[in-house]
């Protein structure tokens, strides 16, 4: 299964081990993000729409539960996952306290913490139907695949994610700067011809007529 677009953040201290947890989500085609404090965690927690992040409790610049506390107070649909060295009792029942959705004892072993992930990154996302129609199109977001007209659509995992975010908006324009935010993550350099190359390749795979609408300015709608 692939999830492009599940969004995540990691937050640990601990470099080896959060930049191997990131490259493993990124494996799995989610947009990943890492940092190694809690006070920068909490800064892009306040600016960016993370479905789920990984949390470790003890990080510099912020405590891990003073992070959780203040993501929870902002209210929102990010799902966190505590990672911790922790593993008494009373931790557990003051992490989920503090508002965490799951909490995972180091060590792990990855393919739980996959499947964590994936469990809250489709718990953070507002109810919608499982399968988005416009038009011909049909984009089915449990098993990840696309048709037109009932023709299956051979998409890569980052076509498929712009494809579906353009479907959710239901007609509205979505700008460049939107699909960079939804399908791929923070390192991408905001001037990247990204957005704008597979748009290329996904209109030609969808084929005539072209279902896309280019909004100069302003960005894209289906």
């Amino acid at each position: 299964m692939c999830d492009t677009s599940v969004r995540v953040l990691v937050v640990d201290d601990e470099r080896a081990l959060a930049d191997l947890v990131a490259k493993g989500l990124v494996r799995q085609d989610m947009a990943v993000d890492v940092v190694y404090r809690g006070d920068e965690a909490d800064e892009l927690l306040s600016v960016n729409d993370y479905d789920v992040v990984v949390l470790d409790r003890d990080v510099p610049g912020l405590h891990g539960d003073e992070v959780a506390r203040r993501l929870t107070a902002r209210g929102g649909l990010t799902r966190i996952l505590m990672l911790t060295a922790a593993t008494t009792l009373s931790d557990r029942v003051h992490g989920l306290e503090l508002g965490a959705d799951d909490y995972l004892a180091k060590p792990f072993e990855y393919p739980e913490l996959v499947a964590r992930v994936r469990a809250l990154g489709r718990r953070s996302v507002a109810p919608v139907a499982p399968v988005l129609e416009r038009g011909d199109l049909v984009v089915d977001s449990n098993r990840r695949m696309a048709t037109r007209g009932g023709r299956p659509l051979d998409l890569t995992p980052k076509e498929l994610g712009v494809l579906e975010a353009l479907l959710r908006a239901d007609g509205r324009i979505v700008s460049a700067e939107e699909l960079l935010e939804k399908v791929w993550d923070m390192n991408i350099d905001p001037f990247t011809a990204a957005v704008r190359v597979t748009m290329s390749k996904l209109r030609r795979k969808l084929g005539e007529p072209d279902p896309i609408r280019t909004v100069p300015g302003k960005g894209y709608a289906v």
